[in-house]
């Protein structure tokens, strides 16, 4: 045991702006455990996403969004264990913007404790190609960015469809991009959609108005929506 950990249970359990979801954060707690056996960052920032995504749906407004997630950092540097901090470096990577610096403060106090070594990793994505890929009027906008780690590691993508206004129908995180990308262009040849290259830039505006200006989101987006900002945040 960690003497930050001994010290933070001597201390008996910490105050809490919702203490009545004291269990729901020691769920979150005991969950962080199989965060340092997966097997690199964006596994590792999909399983963090989803816990924020879970947590964002739960929220009845955006106070008790913050509220929770305040806690939710103290009670994980409160358990004091390797994958509460693993967890505590990933939201200081990818979460809400209003959390990262805590969290990161947090899991600065419990150094010491073994990490993963995608630790370091995460967040730190580089953007590649983007495509607009259109299946029909009624379908929307499908916006598809890749992103690679450090030394192109671990390509990946977002694709977010867009429905009539620009509002989020559906968030996916692919890890074969190259699949996808080849069924979407046997799709074209077949007529059946439009891929085209698109800026960067433009789907990152077009992301971030979508993603951050709605109140409620189709319940499937939750377990990316954190991915999904932080990814239209690298794309600005």
């Amino acid at each position: 045991m960690s003497a930050t950990r001994s010290d933070a249970t001597a201390a008996g359990p910490p105050r809490l702006m919702l203490p009545g979801l004291r269990e729901v954060y020691g769920a979150y707690a005991r969950a962080a455990d199989e965060l340092p056996a997966l097997p690199g960052a964006l596994q590792a920032e999909v399983w963090t996403s989803a816990q924020l995504g879970a947590l964002e749906a739960a929220a009845p407004h955006e106070q008790g969004r913050r509220a929770a997630l305040g806690d939710l950092v103290t009670v994980l540097r409160g358990a004091g264990t390797p994958g509460t901090r693993a967890f505590l470096r990933a939201l200081a990577a990818i979460g809400p913007a209003g959390i990262r610096r805590v969290a990161g403060q947090a899991a600065g106090e419990l150094r010491g404790l073994p990490e993963p070594p995608w630790a370091d990793a995460l967040g730190a994505v580089t953007p590649g190609q983007a495509w607009l890929i259109q299946e029909g009027p009624l379908d929307g906008d499908r916006l598809v960015c890749e992103f690679r780690y450090e030394g192109g590691a671990d390509l990946h993508a977002l694709a977010v469809r867009l429905s009539y206004g620009d509002a989020p129908a559906e968030i996916v995180v692919v890890g074969d991009v190259r699949a996808m990308m080849a069924a979407a262009r046997q799709a074209m040849q077949a007529e059946l959609c439009v891929v085209q290259p698109y800026d960067a830039a433009a789907v990152g505006a077009r992301l971030r108005a979508a993603l951050d200006g709605a109140e409620t989101y189709p319940e499937d987006c939750y377990p990316a929506l954190a991915l999904a900002r932080h990814r239209a945040a690298v794309l600005s």
